[in-house]
């Protein structure tokens, strides 16, 4: 089976090719199908949003299509940026910009009252509309002091781990402080991953109709 990965964001779609490389699948860059529509994220969930996203590409592109939709839910800010985590600055992909507004929306608030978490929310969807498969991934955490590691992507760098199902040694550190692997095991897109690996091996021994 073909699976295109919806992303324009090249580390992103790096990511997701490491992830799903294992799972029986011939994996297709957007760059590979040629001209695709942009995507008008105007749903209120995360899941909405990768929806939305599938069924454009997979439309577009006449494959398989997976997407996700992703971001940063802080609590002292009532869950912002929330579904607006790429453009939270005000330009979608401003990576310095969105985290410096971050850090100056926390600036006041307690080190322990920084609790956070990242969510991610998969969907794959076929070139009729039909929704194949679903999952969601959280991590928690909280946002650190100031940007730490020169990995990742997005707001990596002020993410430090902080959850329960994390091994302790990964704990206090930034996602930008994390190997690959390291990431690749305990991230929210990780762990959506996860919740639908067996449905992608399905599909990919199966087909789609």
């Amino acid at each position: 089976m073909e699976l295109l990965l919806a992303s324009g964001n090249a580390k992103k779609l790096a990511e997701l090719s490491r992830l799903v490389a294992d799972l029986g699948v011939h994996v297709r860059a957007p760059h590979e199908v040629g001209p695709l529509p942009e995507v008008d994220e105007s749903g209120a969930t995360f899941e909405a949003n990768a929806l939305l996203k599938a069924r454009a590409w997979a439309a577009a592109s006449g494959l398989v299509c997976i997407a996700d939709d992703s971001g940063l839910e802080v609590d002292a800010l009532g869950g912002a940026p929330g579904v607006h985590s790429a453009r939270y600055a005000g330009v979608h992909g401003d990576d310095a910009g969105n985290t410096r507004k971050l850090l100056a929306a926390v600036a006041e608030v307690a080190p322990a009252a920084r609790t956070a978490r990242f969510v991610c929310a998969l969907a794959v969807a076929a070139p009729d509309g039909a929704l194949l498969a679903a999952a969601r991934g959280t991590v928690a955490g909280r946002i650190a002091a100031a940007p730490r590691g020169e990995g990742g992507f997005g707001y990596d760098p002020v993410f430090e781990c902080d959850d329960p199902g994390l091994p302790a040694e990964l704990c206090g550190r930034t996602f930008a402080e994390l190997s690959h692997a390291e990431k690749a095991l305990v991230s929210h897109r990780g762990r959506a991953l996860s919740n639908l690996r067996e449905d992608l091996r399905a599909l990919a021994r199966g087909g789609v109709n």
